[in-house]
């Protein structure tokens, strides 16, 4: 059976191809992360005509780094040329307008659980589940490909469970290859914490908030990494080599320097700060 997983370009978003939608269908509060308040449906200040971000190259300077951590995983560029045809929401109707607004995050948490499953196909260990896989991908790409009336109404809670299922026995057959205690920290509070060196190899760390953690020199290899909350947290001269179900938005969010090694799945930050 040839292997189906979809070329990973496809799932990383391309700005030019997309109506700026995560411009507009999402709300931000005022905060550490946003300059300014903006309700979900209402186009960001800095959105220009084209579509593009007229603070883009100064984000972080201007008090939107929320902004640089952010990743559609591709459907802004699947909602705005596949499923309306490539038809501008600011050319048409108010209600078609408010479809696409209201599809994009549907069509976002698709793509995201399309990344994770994708690469779970890369992982030697998970050969078992391959056609589960293989299976559950598909039916997902197809998900992504209905109607707006259909993914308006598409129960992604149900399917999200489904594919967190087969998720999770990947990661154990992935972690089982790790020699030694794997310490379990799925959905710790580590915010602040203190795992300077700390030996993580192997851990499962799914949805554990590590906020601000200080993550110096930790041995990160083969961890378990999906829904973790690295924001602010520093990553510097961390090994995370073969550290599974990372995404670019959770580096983005990190803190590292030129020594923290990284999986090649994602790429260093450049706002990332050189070895001294």
């Amino acid at each position: 059976m040839p292997d189906r997983t979809p070329d990973r370009t496809d799932l990383r978003g391309d700005c030019a191809r997309c109506f700026g939608l995560c411009c507009v269908a999402l709300p931000f509060a005022a905060s550490a992360d946003f300059a300014i308040d903006k309700r979900a449906g209402t186009p960001c200040p800095n959105l220009r005509e084209d579509h593009r971000c007229g603070i883009h190259a100064r984000l972080r300077q201007e008090g939107f780094s929320g902004c640089t951590v952010y990743d559609c995983f591709g459907a802004g560029q699947k909602v705005s040329q596949v499923t309306f045809g490539g038809q501008d929401w600011r050319a048409g109707s108010p209600e078609r307008a408010r479809h696409m607004l209201d599809v994009f995050p549907v069509v976002r948490q698709l793509h995201e659980l399309l990344w994770y499953l994708s690469e779970a196909l890369t992982l030697p260990p998970a050969r078992p589940l391959r056609d589960d896989l293989r299976r559950v991908l598909g039916a997902t790409e197809e998900l992504t490909r209905q109607t707006p009336e259909q993914l308006a109404q598409l129960d992604v809670a149900a399917h999200r469970q489904e594919v967190n299922g087969l998720l999770l026995r990947t990661s154990e057959l992935v972690r089982a290859g790790t020699r030694g205690r794997r310490k379990d920290r799925r959905g710790a509070d580590l915010v602040g914490a203190r795992l300077r060196g700390a030996d993580l190899r192997g851990a499962n760390l799914r949805g554990a908030c590590l906020i601000a953690a200080d993550l110096t020199r930790a041995d990160l290899r083969g961890a378990d990494m999906i829904g973790a909350d690295l924001r602010d947290a520093d990553l510097g001269d961390a090994d995370l080599t073969g550290a599974f179900f990372l995404t670019q938005p959770q580096v983005n969010a990190a803190r590292g320097t030129a020594g923290t090694r990284l999986p090649d799945s994602v790429t260093r930050p450049a706002h990332w700060t050189p070895r001294v």
